[in-house]
């Protein structure tokens, strides 16, 4: 029984979306960010569910304004009240990006532009997350309780005992709202990885 060009056609291009999916969540983000493995599950269910929503639409005649629309909604519909990290947010917009290019690249673009485009996006999530990042201070909120440190003529208290109670180095922190009341501060701080 031979099978169908569509599906081989399915079948190939889902399988080169799934190659470049996978090096950018399990090889570039999860090696990197391994304490978020909660998003990795989303981040390859995310592009098989816009692969296959932009691969059909591709197929149908439709408004393109409307397809936007549809996956502006889809995109923002799970995490609207849910607060994600910047970070974790631009790897949802790349996956989502690559799903859309690899579902609707059609016959119109030949391989290799769509292989380029794959490559240059993977490649720029690799080298900013493994070189351009690591210049870059990393942001962490904690509640501080010890309000008499807050004063600004205690500052450089507060800096030592914020670096001996977290361990990390901090070159720098920001007092974001202070509660008297509870006599507790939210502090911004400022490390390297």
């Amino acid at each position: 029984m031979e099978i169908p060009a569509e599906i081989l056609n399915l079948i190939s291009r889902f399988s080169f979306n799934f190659i470049i999916i996978f090096i950018i969540i399990k090889i570039i983000y999860y090696r990197n960010n391994s304490k978020n493995d909660d998003f990795v599950f989303t981040y390859f269910m995310f592009n098989a569910l816009i692969f296959f929503f932009a691969y059909i639409l591709g197929n149908i005649t439709i408004n393109l304004g409307f397809a936007f629309g549809l996956f502006a909604v889809f995109a923002i519909l799970r995490y609207r009240t849910d607060t994600i990290p910047i970070k974790e947010m631009t790897y949802l917009f790349i996956v989502i990006t690559i799903g859309v290019i690899n579902a609707l690249s059609g016959s119109t673009v030949p391989f290799l532009i769509l292989l380029i485009a794959n490559l240059i996006i993977t490649l720029m999530a690799y080298v900013l997350e493994n070189f351009w990042q690591s210049h870059y201070l990393v942001t962490r909120t904690i509640i501080y309780e010890n309000v008499e440190n807050i004063k600004p003529e205690n500052h450089e208290e507060l800096l030592l005992e914020l670096n001996n109670n977290t361990g990390f180095n901090i070159e720098k922190f920001e007092i974001e709202s202070i509660n008297f009341r509870r006599g507790a501060a939210r502090i911004k701080i400022f490390t390297r990885e």
